[in-house]
Parts: C-alpha cells; structure tokens; sequence
C-alpha cells in the first residue's frame, strides 16, 4: 500500500473523524483497522456483494468520503433504527452465520424507507447484491417480506384504514 496519505474530514455514527488517510486505503478497511469498527465485512472484495448507499466499502476508498456522514452497523444499533429488523431475522432464522448480516440489514432498511411496497421478487433484487455464504436468502426475504406487511399494517391502521 502506498505511504501517501491525504487529510480527510468525515462523521461515522456522529463522531468526527479528522484524520491523515492513506489514500489507497478502502473505507472497510479504515473502519475496521482504525476505527475498531468491525460490523462490516469484506464479501468478495470485486465489489458484487454490497453493503447496499449503502455503498461498497471495499471499493470506496476512505479519502473520498471526505465531507460526508457514514452510517455503519454499529452506529445504526446504537439508534435501535434496525430493532424492528434485528427482532424478524431472529424470528425467521435470518442471521444464520452471521457474516452477511450487517450488509442486510442495512440493506433491508433502506428497502424499508425506500422501497415500502416492495413485493418478495423486489426484495430479492434489492437484496441481490448482498452475498450470503450460508444461502440464508430465503429467511431474510421472509424476515424483510414481515417488518413491510408489518409496517404496512400499521400505518393503514393509523390512517383509519382497516386493511
């Protein structure tokens, strides 16, 4: 790796970072070696699995997320943001190993906010560059499928809609 470095300035789960980064250095990389933060993982390292922009960490270098916020596993725990999700992949036996597990739930929440009407073939496209080890797909579709019927539901029920 090269011993040149550039000055970047970015947020992770709110905390600023200003930091000398090594410019051919991966955002994974940086979060997981000098951030401690090791919720992500590196998949393929080809950039065909994703941890959804959810962006590709092992393809995004550090130096150019200079200026912006990012959101990991981690900080997203904290917020209890992915409680509702983290609570279906244990009803449905999503986590399996564990290795994809960051990738999709961050994954499924952006489905949640973005895509509320998905149907089960959507999710699977949207899910579908994310890479399972364990071929634990059809658990997490179920588990994704129940948070939107569950969301659904609730907002109908909200709005003075019996669905």
């Amino acid at each position: 790796m090269s011993d040149r470095c550039m000055h970047a300035q970015f947020t992770v789960n709110g905390e600023s970072v200003d930091a000398q980064v090594p410019v051919r250095m991966h955002l994974v990389d940086y979060l997981r070696e000098e951030m401690g933060l090791t919720g992500s993982h590196l998949g393929c390292e080809h950039g065909v699995c994703g941890d959804g922009q959810v962006v590709r960490g092992c393809l995004t270098l550090a130096v150019q997320v200079d200026g912006k916020n990012v959101q990991t596993i981690e900080g997203l725990s904290e917020s209890r943001e992915l409680q509702q999700l983290q609570a279906a992949f244990l009803k449905h036996n999503a986590f399996q190993c564990g290795f994809c597990s960051a990738g999709m739930l961050l994954t499924a929440l952006d489905i949640t906010k973005h895509h509320k009407n998905a149907s089960r073939e959507d999710i699977k496209e949207l899910i579908s560059g994310n890479y399972c080890r364990c071929t634990g797909y059809q658990a997490i579709v179920d588990a994704i499928e129940s948070v939107l019927h569950a969301n659904l539901s609730s907002s109908s029920t909200h709005s003075g809609v019996k669905a």
